[in-house]
C-alpha cells in the first residue's frame, strides 16, 4: 500500500498556518475537496472499507440525504482550503435506531497532528445534540493509518464496546474494526 502524502510536503495546505481553523456546514463547493481528502485513505489504506473513491455525485447526494434528516456534515477550513470534513449517518435503517448515529471524520494530511481533529469532531458532537442524536457510534479499522482516530475519539469521551475480528477484507488482507461508543445524553 502506498503511504498517504506527508504532511510536511510543499503542497499540504495551511501546513505552517498558525490560524484556528473554522468549522462549518459542509456546502456544495466544499465536496471536490471533501472528495480529495478521502481518495488516498480509499485507494492506499484500509481506514475505510470503500473499495471506490465516491464520485460527486454521490457526495452530493449523501451531503442532501443528510440534511433531509437533520443530521450534521461538517468541513474545517483553514487558510481558505478544506482540510477535513466529519459528518455522521443512521447507524442502522430500523426504526429503533433512529437516534443513533456513526460518525465520519477524515483530515487532509496537513491537519493531522495539530488539534483540528478534536475541534472538527467536538463540533460534530454538539450538532449532533442539537439535532436530537442520542448515541455516536465510531468504527475504526485496525490500519495503521487510523492510528490517530482512537486517541481521538477517546479524548472526546468515546468508549470502546467491542471489536468485530476479520470483518472486512481490503487489499488483500483481513481487517478488524473496533467499535467505540459515546452517549450524548
Amino acid at each position: 500500500m502506498p503511504p498517504l502524502p506527508s504532511p510536511a510536503g510543499p503542497a499540504s495546505p495551511g501546513a505552517s498556518s498558525t490560524a484556528r481553523p473554522v468549522v462549518r456546514s459542509a456546502e456544495a463547493d466544499d465536496l471536490p475537496a471533501v472528495a480529495a481528502i478521502l481518495e488516498p485513505y480509499v485507494s492506499g489504506t484500509a481506514v475505510t472499507f470503500d473499495e471506490q473513491p465516491p464520485d460527486l455525485a454521490t457526495w452530493r447526494q449523501r451531503l442532501a440525504d443528510l440534511a433531509a434528516r437533520g443530521l450534521p456534515f461538517l468541513v474545517a477550513e483553514l487558510d481558505g482550503a478544506i482540510v477535513g470534513y466529519a459528518y455522521v449517518s443512521p447507524w442502522r435503517p430500523k426504526a429503533a435506531y433512529r437516534y443513533t448515529v456513526e460518525d465520519t471524520i477524515y483530515l487532509s494530511p496537513a491537519a493531522q497532528g495539530r488539534g483540528i481533529g478534536t475541534r472538527l469532531l467536538s463540533a460534530l458532537l454538539d450538532a449532533c445534540s442539537l439535532a436530537g442524536v442520542r448515541q455516536v457510534v465510531a468504527v475504526v479499522a485496525d490500519d495503521p493509518a487510523a492510528a490517530g482516530s482512537l486517541p481521538l475519539h477517546r479524548r472526546l469521551g468515546f468508549e470502546v464496546a467491542g471489536v468485530l475480528r476479520d470483518v472486512g477484507v481490503k487489499h488483500g488482507r483481513t481487517v478488524s474494526t473496533m467499535l467505540l461508543q459515546r452517549s450524548l445524553g
